[in-house]
């Protein structure tokens, strides 16, 4: 009995510390955003003056700046179709594969499973160079179409791995009621299960739309104009070019203006997260 109430008080204590680090880390981003918001609607010279005083006036000008003045506008109309465009065939490309693979039985079933396992393991560090010859033999380096390829072909067996616990939670008898009304395995498909799978394909495409708009360092490598580049290049290329000039307001400007869309993805598409999934983790 006594060892139970250890066990007890331990737990308690521990989930204590754990919540408490959590309120401090929170506390501490909340703090570290508004302060870069505050920063970008100041002057320069208000920011050196006092870096923790509130602007006198809003600089909605140093928004205007990165739009205009230092190109951040194309910047982000690139990472919004680079990002879409992937997501898209992600989720259509991973979605029926992930059904085959989680609900029906076929031979090299268990092969496939386990090969996009291993893919999700193997750092996409080391296949730079062989991705970019291959990319380099067809002719579209140094394109947007060749970051889209290779976002599409990386992210697709972690998508799979993911939706996969979506489609293994719904009850089979629905496919058994479809089968004996008629229905085909691809109406089957289209008309239950994907419908049914919603709040996991809603899920996955949001992790992808999130780590794909801050991914950097495949950008960096198969994006050359300056004109092609997506957001996280764009203010690695900013961030470079004002070491000289000293704006600093304007790479606060910019930082808000590449992390918002994720924040406020966060905030009004937390729903859907969390169902997706609280759905993936219980079976039917």
């Amino acid at each position: 009995m006594m060892d139970s109430k250890k066990k007890i008080n331990i737990f308690t204590v521990g989930g204590g510390l754990a919540r408490l680090f959590l309120y401090i880390w929170c506390a501490f981003s909340i703090f570290a955003f508004g302060w870069i918001i505050l920063s970008s609607f100041k002057t320069n010279k208000e920011f050196f003056k006092n870096a923790w005083g509130l602007p006198a006036t809003p600089q909605w000008l140093n928004y205007a700046k990165v739009f205009t003045a230092y190109h951040l506008g194309t910047n982000f109309l690139n990472s919004v179709l680079i990002v879409s465009v992937s997501v898209i065939f992600i989720i259509a490309i991973s979605a029926p594969a992930a059904y085959v693979l989680s609900r029906c039985s076929f031979f090299g079933n268990g092969f496939l499973n386990k090969f996009f396992t291993f893919g999700m393991g193997v750092p996409f560090q080391l296949l730079l160079v062989p991705l970019f010859f291959q990319m380099y033999s067809i002719g579209i380096v140094g394109t947007k179409l060749s970051l889209i390829l290779i976002y599409i072909a990386l992210s697709i067996p972690f998508t799979i791995f993911l939706i996969q616990g979506f489609f293994r939670s719904l009850p089979s008898v629905l496919e058994e009621a479809s089968y004996i009304d008629g229905c085909g395995p691809m109406r089957t498909f289209f008309s239950i299960m994907l419908p049914l799978g919603k709040p996991g394909l809603i899920a996955a495409a949001i992790f992808n739309f999130i780590s794909l708009w801050n991914e950097f360092l495949l950008a960096l490598t198969f994006v050359n104009d300056s004109a092609d580049y997506p957001l996280s290049v764009g203010l690695y290329a900013l961030q470079g070019s004002l070491q000289y000039t000293g704006d600093w307001v304007a790479l606060f400007a910019a930082l808000v203006v590449i992390t918002l869309p994720t924040l406020l993805i966060y905030v009004f598409l937390s729903r859907q997260i969390i169902e997706g999934l609280t759905m993936g983790a219980v079976k039917g």
